[in-house]
């Protein structure tokens, strides 16, 4: 069956309204995806059937949403191709798992170990590694990119060495669009440092393409999922069991115990000791449809035409002048995702004007603020594609930023 995005479109019910008695043009799905019906009718029905606490009661209710919020920890698990459901653990978004690694990891690691991340990454995967760097006495640096946008293997190389304990990086970069090799990257990493803990940052990845945690070689990574057609509010840390078992709590409290006495208390077994209180049940179980619907409608056939779609949008934006493009030239090395610049025009003005189209697009620094002071820019604008749009999506982009260049020009006259 072909895959028709128009089609596809019909699932997602914020797409059927209009502003201004005009169509909605999303283009900002890596910032936050749409939700189709399928996942709103979920979670509505954890509030409308079942609102109950999981786990602390033996009345059906109770134990009817404990199945279902263990069921969406195997269908993440089955996802993502995880060895077990348990080694699933449910977090607010990767930022928070990213944190989780950051506070919990950090205490096990000795005096004077190194932490290696890029400059590509995502704040998240950069400021929790300053604070604890900042905190102990660990080592941080940062792999450089090419003028291509992709990471400088040959620099990677100089910054692993026997004393780096840590590797984190991202696997598609939320800025340029590059997909990094990560197979390739973490076999290399492992000849030179053995002991080396890597961790993948998939938040633009898993909601877009097909991946096996075993196959990659990482032993951690993190994602989210109002990014992947899933609520917001909940995300994934998947980790090595025995990795899990390893690390201490990143919070305490409620439910990730196992005994609690005045003077001590002993935890649960991983991945209870990391879900400390009342989860985000009705998150999980809408993210369980979200990766469902995603599997229905088959992540290769989205990667696929999320390639094609972002090769006709790069060949377009390239029609118009003065318009700058961040990172690989061929679709084919990045993710659905493309960072440009509109010369002599702020990002924030383009967006504006887009906006009065009803174009929705985003501008600033997209929490990537070292990468942008690596590309000498201060700020962009940001075109996302995702399963739902097509290429008269961006055909409205280009003849808005045509009447957005317009305006600017006869503004200067």
């Amino acid at each position: 069956m072909n895959f028709n995005p128009s089609k596809i479109a019909g699932d997602f019910p914020v797409l059927s309204r209009k502003i201004n008695g005009a169509p909605i043009v999303y283009l900002d799905s890596t910032a936050s995806s749409l939700k189709p019906l399928a996942v709103i009718e979920e979670i509505d029905r954890y509030y409308r059937e079942l609102s109950v606490n999981i786990f602390r009661g033996v009345y059906n209710l109770s134990e009817e949403a404990t199945a279902l919020y263990e069921n969406a920890r195997q269908t993440a698990a089955d996802f993502i191709g995880a060895s077990s459901a348990s080694e699933i653990v449910f977090t607010r978004n990767a930022t928070e798992s990213l944190n989780l690694l950051a506070a919990s990891l950090t205490k096990k690691l000795a005096a004077g170990s190194g932490i290696v991340s890029t400059v590509m990454e995502h704040h998240a995967n950069i400021v929790p590694w300053q604070v604890a760097a900042g905190e102990k006495d660990f080592t941080l640096s940062f792999v450089d990119i090419d003028e291509n946008g992709k990471l400088d293997l040959a620099d990677l190389r100089k910054k692993i060495n026997k004393k780096t304990a840590v590797f984190t990086f991202t696997y598609v970069s939320n800025v340029l669009g590059t997909i990094n090799p990560v197979r390739e990257i973490i076999s290399q990493i492992k000849k030179i440092n053995s002991k080396i803990i890597i961790i993948v940052d998939a938040a633009q990845a898993v909601p877009h393409m097909p991946l096996n945690v075993q196959d990659l070689g990482a032993d951690f990574m993190v994602f989210s999922s109002h990014k992947m057609c899933g609520p917001t509010g909940i995300g994934v840390l998947w980790g090595k069991q025995h990795l899990l078992e390893m690390l201490p709590p990143y919070q305490t409290g409620g439910e990730m115990i196992r005994e609690v006495r005045l003077d001590s208390s002993t935890y649960n077994e991983s991945p209870y000791k990391f879900e400390a209180g009342t989860p985000h049940i009705a998150g999980a179980m809408g993210l369980a449809a979200a990766m469902k619907y995603l599997q229905g409608k088959g992540l290769d056939k989205i990667r696929q035409h999320e390639i094609k779609l972002t090769a006709y949008a790069l060949e377009k934006l390239k029609s118009i002048e003065n318009v700058a493009i961040y990172g690989p030239e061929k679709a084919e090395n990045r993710g659905g995702v493309i960072a440009f610049n509109l010369k002599g025009v702020h990002p924030h003005d383009v967006a504006q004007i887009l906006n009065s189209e009803n174009i929705c697009i985003r501008s600033g620094h997209h929490c990537a603020m070292p990468l942008h002071t690596r590309l000498n820019i201060g700020s962009s604008c940001r075109a996302s594609f995702y399963l739902y749009n097509s290429e008269k999506d961006v055909d409205a982009l280009l003849q808005g930023l045509k009447n957005t260049a317009k305006f600017f020009l006869k503004k200067r006259c």
